[in-house]
């Protein structure tokens, strides 16, 4: 049975302060004391209950069968999709990429026990022998690397969690949901890994009915101070967005499968005349954030000339990711999108 190092949450610091306390009052009351260590065990005992076992056993997102470490002493995270996930169910990373987390608001950014490997523009493979990890969970933009971290830890059991956005007959929402469930099978929080899943769906199913079909969406990306154009079913963030609420698209054109969006005038946008916008702003969750020239999407958008007669402009229906979408893409921040999204359909103008 594979049990995880945990961190310590304030909750459970408090009743670690709080038994202290009925152990010193209990005195040498040993039927008192009998019975708190009792309680104790139970309450431990039915809280493992709830966390749920880890799986001997994963079928990864390539597909491969993996045979899980029974008492992982080190476990190393490179999936951006997977740090919030892990983050909140308090599970202990001895390195990661914390680099690629900057303002995504978790703990191991800040943490320096969790040895920094970089980003996958400039990674630092020497973190994959440092940790001798015995569970590695690698995906998304460190994808690519697979077998030189295999090779540089040989004896670690690698999880892929990447997403494949190009694969055929792909679904975001049904791979979201695959990627959490095994999260929680590898880790033991499967109760955890259903509630975000049921969140998410309910979210999904809130924009759905809040959406009239004869409104108009169209999906932007902005990024270097231009808008970008995110065409429906493509990408890793607005584009999938038209699929899993079946929105109508404003404009109907091929369009590339990155995260930059593709060229488009503003005269094209304005064209088309959305009742929707939906909009990335990329540099929000990078370092162009900080950079004296840089202009928010909201600001290349409401600021155009172009664009104000646009009817998605006049009645300001515009909805925009949240800033660190960019460097999350989880099933997390896709729930909250729907969320938006479903606020945004039901109070329209």
């Amino acid at each position: 049975m594979a049990f995880f190092r945990q961190r310590a949450t304030g909750a459970l610091a408090l009743s670690a302060a709080a038994l202290l306390v009925l152990s010193a009052c209990a005195g040498g009351d040993s039927s008192s004391s009998s019975s708190s260590s009792t309680s104790t065990g139970s309450s431990a005992s039915a809280s493992q209950a709830e966390q749920g076992t880890p799986a001997a056993t994963v079928t990864d997102m390539a597909g491969e069968e993996i045979t899980l470490p029974e008492d992982p002493q080190s476990v190393i995270a490179t999936d951006n999709r997977s740090f919030r996930t892990l983050d909140d169910w308090g599970i202990e990373l001895s390195a990661a990429p914390r680099a690629l987390m900057n303002g995504t608001g978790v703990s191991y950014e800040e943490d320096d026990d969790v040895y920094d490997l970089g980003s996958h523009r400039e990674p630092d493979m020497e973190g994959f022998v440092t940790a001798e990890p015995d569970l590695i969970i690698n995906g998304q933009r460190f994808s690519g690397m697979k077998e030189d971290i295999k090779g540089l830890a040989p004896e670690a059991a690698l999880v892929d969690t990447d997403i494949d956005t190009e694969a055929e007959d792909f679904q975001t929402d049904e791979a979201l949901k695959q990627h959490t469930t095994l999260l929680g099978d590898v880790f033991g929080h499967q109760d955890d890994a259903k509630k975000l899943i049921e969140d998410f769906d309910s979210s999904i199913e809130r924009a759905k009915d809040a959406y009239d079909k004869d409104d108009t969406v169209m999906g932007l990306i902005a990024s270097g101070g231009n808008l970008a154009y995110a065409a429906p079913s493509t990408g890793r963030a607005v584009g999938p967005v038209f699929d899993i609420l079946g929105l109508t698209p404003s404009l109907e054109q091929d369009g590339s499968t990155n995260h930059m969006g593709d060229d488009i005038s503003v005269e094209a946008i304005a064209q088309s005349n959305p009742d929707w916008i939906i909009v990335m702003d990329r540099d929000a969750a990078t370092s162009a954030s900080k950079e004296a020239d840089y202009s928010t999407a909201e600001e290349l958008i409401k600021q155009s000339p172009a664009l104000k007669d646009v009817t998605a402009v006049k009645k300001d229906q515009i909805i925009y990711l949240p800033n660190n979408f960019y460097l999350t893409e989880d099933i997390q921040n896709y729930t909250i999108l729907m969320n938006e999204i479903a606020d945004a359909f039901e109070n329209k103008a």
